[in-house]
């Protein structure tokens, strides 16, 4: 309770400095907004209803892209981690790959599946499969050896080390992942939206920018990175439920 209101004090602070800020001058108003127009700007957005529509499809796109490289990259991690050849022959291009500025790859995108939905979750995917796919391959590779013989000394079968082994010891490598694959998910939506849409938030704030408004820009990021904060807040929940067996902090520092 008191870190919450430590946390919502800081922020009324920050806000209050930036208003005196750029009302006394020190801070140039048409660079740097002033925090009551950004609220404004967002209140006229929520009030007409204009938001909704372009909001609806930035979340469509973060979530396709997030839920879709989530899966690709689990389930490409396991694999490669549990075939050290496969793995091996694939080094060299998937690090290359993982190299590539891939925010490059947004107009072959938009050539390859048009300006719709389809270029912007492929931007998406791409942003988010490699995080997902080190910490997952990462993750099923350093399961304790001993574990792993003692399961086989049991009569464990492939399937069973997979289920009862290997999948929880990658998962909190693949929640820790995700936490950074929800920005990243964002990411793709925008960027994707900037270079070539007529509708979601990134569109918006193109818009904005082109009219030099830039209270209109920070309330665009400021939705962006409320939704943000829910995605990765719902991540965290569903984190608690499924790895309530892994002890908490207090409980490790008490032992």
């Amino acid at each position: 309770m008191k870190l919450g209101l430590a946390r919502v004090g800081l922020l009324v602070v920050l806000l209050l400095a930036w208003q005196t800020l750029t009302a006394s001058g020190l801070l140039s108003p048409f660079f740097f907004g002033r925090p009551l127009l950004v609220a404004q700007a967002l209140i006229d957005w929520f009030a007409s209803g204009v938001i909704f529509r372009h909001l609806g499809v930035t979340l469509l796109e973060t979530l396709l892209a997030f839920v879709l490289g989530t899966v690709s990259g689990v389930a490409a991690g396991v694999s490669l981690a549990l075939s050290p050849m496969v793995a091996a022959l694939l080094d060299p291009y998937i690090k290359a790959l993982n190299a590539m500025p891939r925010v490059v790859l947004a107009p072959i995108f938009a050539t390859w599946f048009g300006l719709g939905i389809a270029s912007k979750v492929a931007l998406g995917i791409t942003l988010v499969f490699f995080i997902v796919f080190f910490n997952v391959y990462q993750g099923v590779k350093d399961v304790n050896p001993l574990l792993l013989a003692n399961a086989r000394m049991l009569g464990a079968s492939r399937h069973q080390l997979l289920r009862h082994v290997y999948w929880p010891a990658a998962m909190s490598w693949v929640f820790s992942s995700l936490h950074a694959a929800v920005g990243m998910a964002f990411v793709g939506a925008v960027v994707g939206e900037y270079l070539g849409s007529a509708q979601g938030v990134g569109y918006l704030i193109l818009q904005a920018e082109g009219a030099f408004d830039i209270n209109t820009v920070l309330a665009g990021m400021v939705v962006l990175t409320v939704c943000a904060l829910v995605l990765d807040t719902l991540v965290t929940r569903v984190e608690h439920r499924l790895l309530k067996w892994r002890p908490s902090h207090t409980e490790v520092a008490a032992r």
